[in-house]
């Protein structure tokens, strides 16, 4: 990665992750677990190795549980500061809301719920070289429709910001990561929610600024749902998503300290097992999540699914494509599928559910 210099970063971790319910309401979505570390951990990773060292995090829900983990950033080998948003101020408000924390002249802006192996310092290099007010990731993907696209022109300087539409002209979309001249932070309105696509960029098209689109077709992914979050979680251990913070060598599977798998268990497809969590005899777990002191028990299918802190799955179960809340109970013979969410503390009796999505 090209290394830069002179840059802050800035990464929006403010939003509640309603998503990816019931796994945030203990936790803020960017300190959930991801490969065995807090998501934010791999976000900070890809920071360091581009060489930049000052970081500002823009919290607001659950902002204590930010410092209380990273500290100031020494034992990272980060220089962090925490500013907390007391009100929604969406995108653009919330990187204003951070302008007096900025110390160079180009700021780094992440949002906290992405994962990518772009080249950040290149993406800073492009910024400084062609002399841009804001310059954007823009990731090229299979299904722009799903997405707003974003157009550039010969010499890759945005044209528009166009809404989700069935045939778009472009396969680019917007990544969730930006370099803005310090300057142009400061002239975004304080105090009031600003949406940086729907109000800073196009008004900067407006007034004839130069807005610039990095294009990119490395690993990207927002992890802001269920299905999103385990996959990207196994792309992580298995090394298909790049990162620096993985706590063990890359693999069909992570097991954290303390956990125990049974020897005719079988954990695949980068599953992680977290600490003092177990894997019963002949139970099966492929792609999925298991946070500290999970359980699953003989027999059991675990596919595709998150299981919280102390969660139980009972012997013989079937989960796949489920997330099990902290402390609940998946009761043996039970079989969830496609969506199924199980709250907290929940206990679900045997043989008790079949193929709901309600749970």
């Amino acid at each position: 990665m090209t290394s830069v210099s002179g840059a802050d970063a800035v990464i929006l971790v403010g939003g509640k992750g309603t998503r990816l319910r019931p796994l945030t309401l203990s936790a803020p979505k960017p300190m959930l677990p991801t490969a065995g570390v807090p998501f934010l951990s791999h976000v900070l990773s890809r920071v360091r190795a581009a060489g930049i060292t000052h970081v500002v995090l823009g919290t607001s829900y659950r902002a204590e549980v930010f410092e209380r983990h990273f500290g100031d950033g020494s034992a990272f080998g980060l220089d962090i500061e925490y500013v907390v948003e007391t009100e929604p101020l969406d995108t653009g408000g919330a990187i204003r809301n951070v302008a007096d924390r900025l110390r160079g002249d180009d700021a780094v802006v992440f949002n906290g719920d992405i994962l990518s192996g772009a080249d950040l310092g290149a993406l800073v290099a492009t910024h400084r070289e062609v002399g841009a007010d804001v310059t954007l990731h823009l990731q090229r993907v299979d299904d722009p429709s799903r997405f707003g696209s974003v157009p550039t022109d010969a010499d890759g300087r945005v044209t528009a910001f166009l809404e989700k539409t069935p045939n778009p002209p472009t396969d680019q979309i917007n990544a969730g990561c930006y370099v803005f001249r310090r300057s142009v932070i400061e002239d975004i309105p304080a105090g009031r929610p600003v949406s940086v696509e729907r109000e800073t960029f196009p008004g900067l098209l407006e007034r004839g600024r130069h807005v610039h689109g990095f294009v990119d077709d490395s690993y990207w992914l927002d992890v802001g749902t269920p299905e999103a979050f385990v996959r990207g979680s196994a792309d992580l251990v298995t090394g298909r998503a790049p990162s620096e913070a993985l706590p063990g060598p890359v693999g069909e599977r992570l097991v954290l300290a303390g956990a125990e798998i049974a020897a005719d268990a079988e954990v695949t497809g980068g599953s992680t097992v977290g600490r003092g969590a177990t894997v019963a005899a002949g139970a099966r777990v492929h792609a999925s999540v298991l946070f500290d002191g999970a359980e699953v028990a003989e027999g059991a299918v675990v596919e595709r699914s998150v299981l919280g802190v102390g969660a139980r799955v009972g012997k013989g179960a079937v989960l796949r494509g489920v997330v099990v809340g902290d402390h609940a109970s998946v009761g043996a013979e039970c079989e969830l599928v496609d969506g199924a969410r199980v709250w907290p503390e929940a206990e679900l009796a045997d043989s008790a559910i079949r193929f709901s999505t309600d749970a």
